[in-house]
Formats: structure tokens, C-alpha cells, sequence
């Protein structure tokens, strides 16, 4: 049986904890494995968490408990500047917000996340692949421009383009269609569809779109901190 990509075990996240203030849990107990290429959907109201268990996914936050897994590296065993390199190969990100640098162009956004890479040798090729992943999401012909120039629906394409240049096992996608009209929204979700199919990216997504979610391989409710249903519900079943 494989192993997942990524596993979490009775994952718990609070905060505030002090002499004088008890923790207030955000996250609970959440136990959830994920395989390589799967898509899933994480829905919930909001304040239920899912933006916190998405970053404690990603490194950018660390769990009080549990232990969370990916290609069988134990995370929480990691110091700061293993995590900053698992992030930068292995996961990446596309949020809300956008987070393209103005002042510089399509393409120079997309290679930045490469120039934490000190070897030139590993940054071989990346012009080349950030331009094929633009024209594969219809933006061939705007890498010379600014973000000013592009549209919202663009603007996350690019944001999709950078998550991937490092080739990650992991995209997490925090609302990724949460700014954008119903169009722009539909086009995005059909990219990160396509992505996870063709390319075999797995994909996790936070999201309050249900069409989105449904689209997902599979969906996952957080309440107030903990999943829907028992901990085996959020492992899948090999087939």
C-alpha cells in the first residue's frame, strides 16, 4: 500500500496560552491523509480554521500537537531553514490576494520564487518552463507586462504559474477564487482542474465556492477546529 504525500496525526493549533490566559484551540485533532494527485476541497464557515490548517499544511504555521507528514519527512522535527526549503521545492501557494510584485513583469513574478535557489544549476531552465506554463493557462503573449495590465482572472493565473515553477508535490490554494466575478472564477477553477488531472499536482483548496468544491476529488467539512465526522473519514481508502 502507498504511503500518502501527506499525512496529518491528531493535528492541534492554539493560541494566546500565557500565565494569565488559557490556549484557545483553532485547530483540533484533525487527523487527514492525502495521496499524490489527489484533489480536495476543505469547506466550512468562517472562523472554523480551514486558513490555519491550510498554513500548518504548509509550514507557514506549526501545530501545538500532532505531527504532520509529507513524502514521509516529519515536519515538526524541522527547523526553520528545512521548512523554508521544503516550501520553496516541494509546496506551493496561491492565495486570495495575489501577492505579484507591481513593478515587475508576468514573467519576472513567476521566476522569483527560483532565486532562493543558490545553485545556478537548479535554476537551469526556468525561463523556459515559466514560459510554457503561461502559454498553457492562455498567457503566452503577456509576460512582458505588468499586473496593473491583466485582469483579476489573470492576475491568479500568474499567481497558479509561480506556485508551480519549482515543480511542487503540493499546491494549496487558500480562496483562490474568492476575489474574483463568477467568470473569472469558473476559468480558474478549470485550471486548477486541469492541473491536478494532467499534471498530476495534488491539490488541496480552501474554499467557500461549493461549485468549486464539488469539483474537487473529494470535500471536507471543518467545524469549529475539527472534521466533520470521525478521523477515518479523512483518510482515504486505497482503491
Amino acid at each position: 500500500m502507498p504511503s500518502p504525500l501527506l499525512s496529518l496525526r491528531e493535528v492541534t493549533k492554539e493560541y494566546g496560552a500565557s500565565g494569565s490566559t488559557a490556549a484557545v484551540p483553532v485547530i483540533q485533532e484533525v487527523t487527514l491523509e492525502v495521496s499524490a494527485g489527489e484533489s480536495v476541497a476543505i469547506v466550512g464557515p468562517s472562523g472554523s480554521g480551514k486558513s490555519t490548517l491550510l498554513n500548518l499544511m504548509g509550514t507557514l504555521d506549526t501545530p501545538t500537537r500532532g505531527t504532520i507528514t509529507l513524502d514521509g519527512q516529519d515536519l515538526t522535527q524541522f527547523d526553520e531553514l528545512r521548512l523554508a526549503a521544503v516550501r520553496n521545492r516541494q509546496i506551493g501557494f496561491v492565495f486570495q490576494a495575489h501577492h505579484l510584485l507591481p513593478q515587475c513583469s508576468v514573467l519576472e513574478n513567476v521566476l522569483v520564487p527560483t532565486l532562493a535557489r543558490k545553485d545556478p544549476a537548479a535554476r537551469e531552465g526556468s525561463e523556459e518552463r515559466a514560459r510554457q506554463l503561461l502559454g498553457k493557462v492562455g498567457l503566452g503573449s503577456r509576460v512582458s507586462h505588468r499586473p496593473g495590465q491583466l485582469s483579476g482572472g489573470e492576475r491568479q493565473r500568474v499567481a497558479v504559474v509561480r506556485a508551480l515553477i519549482n515543480r511542487p508535490q503540493l499546491l494549496l490554494a487558500d480562496e483562490p477564487t474568492g476575489a474574483l466575478d463568477r467568470a473569472s472564477a469558473q476559468g480558474l477553477g478549470d485550471l486548477l482542474v486541469q492541473l491536478n488531472r494532467e499534471d498530476a499536482v495534488t491539490l488541496i483548496v480552501v474554499t467557500h465556492a461549493l461549485d468549486l468544491a464539488r469539483r474537487m476529488g473529494r470535500a471536507l467539512e471543518l467545524r469549529d477546529g475539527r472534521l466533520a465526522g470521525s478521523p477515518q473519514s479523512a483518510i482515504r481508502n486505497p482503491q
